[in-house]
């Protein structure tokens, strides 16, 4: 099962980087005719913008997996075991019900977005909107997941700690409390 998982997570990442060089070269090749040849593509505005929204979502999936979406740990290390299973519900329960909210709204916008049709592009908006579906689900199954393990006792009380370190920051704290330069 888990190599499923990796394989849609790598799809995800593809996507990611996929928009983000179609964004640059749409943007900056109309930099370029607009300054240089005094013209433009009027699509790559449109696209380079729905890249953005579809960019913006998958990374928020892909961070999700990863632990990486911001949170502050201050408070909820020190806790204790209790305390961190009680932080990790709620957490986890509040964002599994906005996901639940998202896929609401998404639902009940799917007929306007069916029949909006883009100004430039000429597609049906749901094919830039529709993404909420999958990023919904997706989150939705992780929150789901998470609280299934809390619940069945899966979870070490390392892993209650929802922050992921930025990378560099143990070898920093250590040559500042050695008092080295980083």
């Amino acid at each position: 099962m888990q190599k499923p998982i990796d394989l849609f997570f790598k799809l995800l990442e593809f996507l990611v980087v996929a928009c983000l060089v179609a964004m640059v070269i749409m943007v900056f090749g109309n930099v370029v005719l607009r300054y240089v040849f005094n013209s433009g593509i009027t699509i790559s505005e449109e696209m380079s913008r729905y890249c953005f929204i579809w960019l913006t979502y998958i990374g928020a999936m892909v961070a999700m997996r990863e632990g990486g979406h911001l949170g502050v740990d201050t408070l909820v290390i020190r806790l204790p075991l209790l305390g961190k299973k009680v932080c990790l519900f709620l957490s986890e329960s509040l964002m599994l019900f906005c996901n639940g909210l998202f896929l609401l709204g998404t639902y009940k916008m799917h007929e306007l977005q069916v029949t909006n049709v883009s100004p430039v592009v000429g597609i049906s908006m749901i094919w830039v909107y529709g993404i909420g579906y999958v990023v919904a689900v997706v989150m939705g199954i992780f929150n789901i997941s998470k609280l299934y393990r809390l619940f069945t006792g899966q979870l070490a009380e390392a892993d209650m700690v929802q922050i992921v370190e930025a990378e560099g920051l143990k070898e920093a704290q250590q040559a500042i409390s050695q008092g080295a330069k980083p």
